[in-house]
């Protein structure tokens, strides 16, 4: 991409923080006999936590391959590029270790069942991705959000 961003080394295409919202890790835990919300945010391991009751409302954070959707929380703009692929982590318990029983495939099955029309559905080659990867352009480098920050979603732009 022509326009430089501040990248973490996890994700060299979308390397910023993730999102996920409240309505999604409600929705994620309740797949899952005896976990909770904050369990399961302990599992996946989000970086921004959005207060919205809907489920997978962060899936309107990104589109189609080559594009981002640009978003802000607060005066602080971001790119919202793709969903985050899962890995192992997720299907253990953030106490234990302990593995959970069929997690990845009841996750991939819930989330197939479960999955937006809005979703950008050619990233979903397989399921088992939840939160959002994004991008903060240098624009934004430095600076700070506080919580209860207004989230506002933008345009949809060539990547």
């Amino acid at each position: 991409s022509a326009r430089p961003r501040r990248r973490f080394p996890d994700d060299t295409e979308a390397s910023g923080p993730t999102v996920i919202s409240t309505g999604t890790l409600d929705a994620v835990a309740s797949w899952f006999d005896g976990v909770d919300a904050d369990e399961m945010r302990r599992r996946l391991r989000p970086n921004l936590v959005f207060d919205a009751s809907e489920p997978f409302w962060e899936d309107h954070l990104f589109d189609r391959r080559g594009t981002v959707v640009e978003f802000s929380v607060g005066g602080v703009a971001f790119e919202g590029v793709n969903p985050c692929q899962r890995c192992v982590v997720p299907s253990r318990d953030p106490d234990t270790g302990a593995e959970t029983a069929d997690f990845r495939t009841t996750f991939m099955t819930k989330r197939r069942e479960t999955l937006p029309e809005w979703s950008g559905g050619d990233w979903f080659d397989h399921d088992f991705r939840l939160m959002v990867n994004t991008a903060v352009p240098e624009s934004s480098w430095g600076e700070t959000l506080s919580v209860g920050d207004a989230v506002t979603v933008g345009d949809i732009v060539p990547e």
